[in-house]
């Protein structure tokens, strides 16, 4: 089994359950209180249930108080190369914690492929991580290659002047979720892909130039431009969307330093 999705409640059973449907090769684990999902195996204490599991699993997702979880795994923690991911969801489906082994374990990625499978925010506070802050908003047409998506990032930063290391996240919208050519672009990139709700690209008020033809396709105003936007914090536009065939390419940029 890869991971392990523990919770305490009812609340957290439902989101458990939903959450278990997206990640593949996954378990729920249940309180003995809890009566949702009756054929989940139990256990009486955290504790006791986090000790099994910890040196079985390769990411422990708990939907439950960070406390909590932080005197769970604190008797069972060794050493961040072997230690395995460890996120922390809160019951609300709001917050994707990467808590342990963020870059070594995992658990920044972890915590992502939560957060988009929840259309949830990713918490991630890896220091290197967390000084990037340049997003790239792709919008693609089904099929278009890995290779065509990379070589469409790599103009746009260059244009731009931005280097790959500056850039935190890759964004699309919801609908690209199972894009293989996206997804392979994002593992060749090593930059994580964050999927944008349709419903908030349709709503948000935030200026962003609109395309009849993505409308009329996949019923979007856009998808480049407001992925890029709306994926991070305080976000500026840095390049409006440049186009390349199948491919459309936007950079924003997150103005987020205390000290700015």
């Amino acid at each position: 089994m890869k991971t392990a999705i523990i919770t305490l409640s009812e609340q957290g059973a439902r989101l458990a359950e939903a959450l278990a449907a997206k990640l593949e090769d996954s378990r729920v684990y249940l309180h003995a209180a809890v009566t949702a999902m009756p054929d989940a195996p139990r256990f009486d204490r955290i504790v006791d249930q986090t000790r099994e599991l910890f040196d079985r699993c390769r990411g422990l997702v708990y939907i439950a108080p960070t406390g909590l979880v932080v005197r769970a795994i604190a008797p069972c923690l060794r050493h961040k190369k072997t230690d395995p991911a460890v996120v922390v969801v809160d019951v609300g489906g709001r917050w994707s914690v990467s808590l342990l082994s963020g870059h070594e374990g995992g658990a920044n990625e972890l915590a992502m492929l939560v957060a988009n499978a929840l259309s949830a925010e990713a918490v991630i506070t890896t220091t290197t991580e967390a000084l990037k802050t340049v997003i790239v908003g792709i919008g693609c047409r089904r099929g278009t290659p890995s290779a065509r998506i990379v070589e469409s990032v790599r103009d746009a930063l260059a244009k731009a002047n931005v280097t790959l290391e500056q850039v935190r996240l890759l964004a699309s919208a919801d609908l690209k979720a199972d894009e293989a050519g996206l997804l392979a672009a994002s593992r060749e990139l090593n930059v994580p892909l964050k999927l944008v709700s349709s419903n908030e690209i349709r709503q948000t008020r935030r200026a962003f130039g609109r395309s009849g033809f993505v409308q009329s396709k996949v019923n979007l105003p856009a998808v480049a431009e407001p992925a890029a936007l709306l994926a991070g914090r305080r976000t500026t536009l840095l390049l409006p969307k440049q186009k390349y065939g199948n491919v459309t390419v936007a950079l924003a940029v997150e103005n987020c330093m205390w000290s700015e």
